[in-house]
C-alpha cells in the first residue's frame, strides 16, 4: 500500500457527510501500523459525539479517542501511529482531523487526544494551498527529502519540527515555544513531531529507522526528540 501521495493532497477535514463506515478496515490498519517504540502500550476507542466534550464549532459522526501509557516519546508515538491511519483513511475517502479541543466525558488518565473522522467530499487540496515554513526553516540544510515532513499538519500550524543532517539521516528536534504558546502547545507539539515523522516513514517505508542517542548536538531553542535514518 503506497500512502505517500496522500501527503501532498491531505487537509484537515471539518466538513463531514452522514454515512456509516466499515470500522473493521480501521481496526485492521491500526493493528499493522508501524510504531516508534514497541515498548509503549497504547490503545484507542471509536466514539460518537455524545461521549465527548467537544469545543469546536463543527462535529463529525465518528471520533477516535487515543490513549497511551506515559513513557519517553509516548506522545510522538501517538502522532506517528495515527497519522499513518489518517493518510490511509484519506486514501479510501474518509476525512480526518486531529482535535485538541475535545475531551472524554468519562475521565481516563491514559487519554491523550481525539481524531475526528467520517466520509467527506472536502478533504483534499492542491500543494500550492499548503501554508508551511520553508525547508530552510525546518532544517540546517534545505533538502527536498524533507518535503513530507514539511507538509505535516500541526496544532495552530505551529510546525515545531527541526531536522539536522547527521550522516545518512537526521537528528530531530522540537521547537521550544514562548510562554504563551507553551500553555497551549505543550502537549500537542510532541504529537506534531510524531506526525511529521510519520510522513517521513510513509515516504521511506523500506529504509526508515527511528532511535534515540546520547551524543547529539544541543541547539538553542530546541529539544532533542530522536534520530532517523531514511
Amino acid at each position: 500500500m503506497n500512502l505517500e501521495n496522500q501527503i501532498y493532497v491531505r487537509k484537515s477535514c471539518r466538513d463531514y457527510l452522514d454515512g456509516e463506515i466499515d470500522i473493521k478496515i480501521i481496526h485492521e490498519f491500526i493493528a499493522n501500523a508501524k510504531v516508534l517504540n514497541e515498548n509503549i502500550d497504547y490503545y484507542y476507542e471509536i466514539l460518537t459525539p455524545d461521549k465527548l466534550n467537544i469545543r469546536t464549532p463543527w462535529k463529525s459522526p465518528y471520533y477516535l479517542a487515543l490513549f497511551s501509557e506515559k513513557r519517553d516519546n509516548y506522545l510522538e508515538n501517538i502522532g506517528f501511529v495515527f497519522q499513518q491511519l489518517c493518510l490511509f483513511m484519506q486514501s479510501i475517502g474518509i476525512g480526518s482531523c486531529w482535535v485538541g479541543m475535545a475531551s472524554l466525558k468519562k475521565r481516563n488518565p491514559d487519554f491523550v487526544i481525539v481524531i475526528s473522522f467520517g466520509k467527506s467530499n472536502n478533504m483534499t487540496r492542491e500543494i500550492s494551498q499548503f501554508k508551511r515554513k520553508k525547508l530552510s526553516d525546518i532544517s540546517d540544510t534545505e533538502d527536498e527529502r524533507l518535503v513530507p515532513a514539511q507538509l505535516a499538519p500541526s496544532a495552530i500550524n505551529s510546525q515545531p519540527w527541526y531536522y539536522k543532517h547527521v550522516g545518512d539521516g537526521f537528528d530531530v528536534y522540537q521547537a521550544k515555544q514562548n510562554f504563551l504558546k507553551r500553555q497551549v502547545l505543550k502537549k500537542w507539539n510532541p504529537i506534531d513531531v510524531g506526525i511529521s515523522l510519520a510522513h517521513m516513514y510513509v515516504a521511506n517505508p523500506d529504509s526508515f529507522e527511528f532511535f534515540t542517542k546520547s551524543g547529539f548536538e544541543d541547539i538553542k531553542g530546541y529539544t532533542y526528540t530522536g534520530s532517523i535514518k531514511i
